[in-house]
This record gives C-alpha cells, sequence and structure tokens, in this order.
C-alpha cells in the first residue's frame, strides 16, 4: 500500500512515521524547515516513556513528485484545504485513490451521503467557494476524528504528549473492507484504531468540548484545568455546548456522553494548553470557522439559537485579528 501524508506536520509526521517504522511505503508532504531537516537527518521522534527512534523519509513540497497513491491521510488544519486540495491533493489521486479526512471541528463533507432533507448540502464557512468538494468526491473519503497530541520539538523532531486513537468511518455508514484495512494499518502501527458506523456522532462527541474550551482558552490564555475549575468559564462552556447539542439533535444526533462527563474528561487532562491556544500563541491561523463558524451556520439554518457560541465566536474572531492572525 502506497500511502501519502499530506500536511506532515506534528499529527502527521507522527503517524507517519509510526507507518514507515511498520513496514508502510510513506511519502510526506511539508515544507520549509521541517521539510528540509526530514530530508537531510531523517524524523526523529520522541515518543512515549522520552522514547526515541528515526525513520528514514520520503519528503517532497510537491505531490507532484510523488504521483498516485494508494491512501492519503489529509492532515493539515482545517482552514488551509481550500487552498491546498486544488494545488497539492489532485496528483495524488488515481482511480481508487481512498483519502482520510483528519481535521478538528465540522468537516466540509458533513452532508455527503448525510440522507434526508439536507444531503449534499454544502457548508459554505468550511467550504464557500466549493473548490474542496470540486477536486475531492466524497466517494473517495473516510472521516476519522484524532484523539492524539503531538507537537513539533524542533524542525524533523516530534514529540508525543498524549492520547493514541483514531475513529474512522465511511460517510455513508458501510462497514466496508477499505476502512477496515485501514483501521488494521493504524493498528499495525502502534496505535488504536477502530471503525465507528456513525462517524458523525463521534465528530459531535470531540467537537463538544473543543468548540467551547479553545476559544475560552483563546479569551483567557488559561489551561484546560484552570478553566474547568473556574465556575464561571464553566457555565459559559456548558451554556456553548448545550446549544451544539441541540443543534446535534436537531441533525438526528445522540451524543453518548453527557456534558457533565465532558467537562470532568477537560479537567482530568489537567494544566494543558488547548491546539488553540498554542496556535495563537505560535502566530498560525486558529481552526476557528471548523470549531465554531460551521455550528454558527448550522444553527442559522435550522433556526436555533446561539447566543454563546455567536458571543465566542465573535470575541474570538477580533482577538485573533488585532494578534495578526
Amino acid at each position: 500500500m502506497k500511502i501519502a501524508i499530506a500536511g506532515a506536520g506534528a499529527i502527521g509526521a507522527y503517524l507517519g512515521a509510526k507507518l514507515v517504522q511498520a513496514g508502510f511505503d510513506v511519502y510526506f508532504i511539508a515544507r520549509g524547515p521541517h521539510l528540509d531537516a526530514m530530508k537531510k537527518n531523517g524524523l526523529k521522534i520522541i515518543d512515549r516513556g522520552g522514547e526515541t527512534f528515526t525513520v528514514d523519509v520520503n519528503a517532497f513540497s510537491n505531490s507532484s513528485e510523488i504521483g498516485p497513491v494508494d491512501l492519503v491521510f489529509l492532515t493539515l488544519k482545517a482552514h488551509s484545504l481550500s487552498s491546498y486540495v486544488p494545488s497539492q491533493l489532485d496528483s495524488l489521486l488515481g482511480s481508487d485513490t481512498t483519502v482520510v479526512t483528519a481535521q478538528n471541528g465540522l468537516p466540509w463533507w458533513y452532508f455527503m451521503y448525510h440522507g434526508g432533507g439536507f444531503d449534499g448540502r454544502n457548508i459554505e464557512r468550511l467550504d464557500p467557494d466549493g473548490k474542496i468538494s470540486k477536486i475531492l468526491d466524497p466517494s473517495r473519503i473516510i472521516g476519522s476524528v484524532v484523539y492524539l497530541a503531538t507537537i513539533i520539538d524542533q524542525p524533523g523532531v516530534i514529540r508525543f504528549q498524549e492520547g493514541d486513537r483514531f475513529t474512522l468511518g465511511e460517510l455513508d455508514g458501510s462497514d466496508s473492507f477499505r476502512v477496515n484495512s485501514i483501521a488494521e494499518a493504524i493498528s499495525a502501527a502502534g496505535m488504536r484504531a477502530r471503525v465507528n458506523k456513525n462517524i458523525r456522532q463521534e465528530i459531535w462527541v470531540k467537537l463538544l468540548g473543543n468548540l467551547a474550551f479553545n476559544p475560552l482558552s483563546v479569551i483567557t490564555r488559561a489551561t484546560l484545568y484552570d478553566m474547568a475549575t473556574h465556575e464561571g468559564i464553566v457555565d459559559i462552556a456548558r451554556s456553548a455546548m448545550l446549544e451544539a447539542t441541540k443543534i446535534a439533535n436537531e441533525l438526528g444526533i445522540r451524543i453518548p456522553i453527557s456534558i457533565e462527563k465532558r467537562i470532568e474528561g477537560v479537567k482530568s487532562v489537567g494544566h494543558h494548553k488547548t491546539s488553540m491556544l498554542q496556535d495563537l500563541e505560535s502566530g498560525r491561523p486558529i481552526e476557528l470557522e471548523a470549531m465554531l463558524g460551521s455550528v454558527e451556520e448550522l444553527g442559522e439554518i435550522l433556526n436555533i439559537k446561539t447566543p454563546y457560541i455567536s458571543a465566542l465566536y465573535s470575541c474570538t474572531d477580533l482577538l485573533t485579528k488585532h494578534k495578526g492572525n
């Protein structure tokens, strides 16, 4: 199986390195000093417990140097997709290429093969001009939810932080050979992977915490533990999560974990900075539309009021614009 990691940053490079270590044929697409370091020195992983290993990698700046592959892990941040997909993805696609999407928040394909009255509807905040959908047919896509935290310690060096779990699912809910094969490949690379016939439910489970605590972390600069133990912040988070739950319920999703348990889970992570706060502090764009704007849009479509989500969106949007993001 020929595999491409499209966007070999912290998550993608770690996943790719583990797949290389397991014997898979993997190609990395990256840029800048990180790409240069991988080409020169290989890709070093500082894994759990401080264990380290280095793999030689096939690393490129342009996907045209790789050509069609069997499987693409699309591991860029959501806001990069509308420019990346038209310029880089097309040359990786053969007649039977499968693409695993691995973004936080709601995916642009949410209503593809959804069924019901919204089937095929575009989410404007995620794919405003349809560029992604024009290139990437939904029949190619496997959705995924990633529970893995890694950072680029320095160019060419990835440090594991926590988590090792991937949930995968076909958009139409089928239990296909290909989705199970991908889960087996991830498991062979030493991580946990399972198939969920309702991948949208899993997306909402993760999003429920992200849409509240990520923007609140940007506004307050606080860690997850500090926010989850502050009564006023918890009240705001709870209210935003209730709004999101109403939207999910209206779309036929029943979230199997209570909001209170979700908040307790946030608290248990400890003094950890959210990915959105880390991006802000590093001067990188944040995942505002995927985590908040798209949910606000669904509220408008469904005529569900979202005052807390809208307030968090507006405050975070203004703050990041003043930061130059």
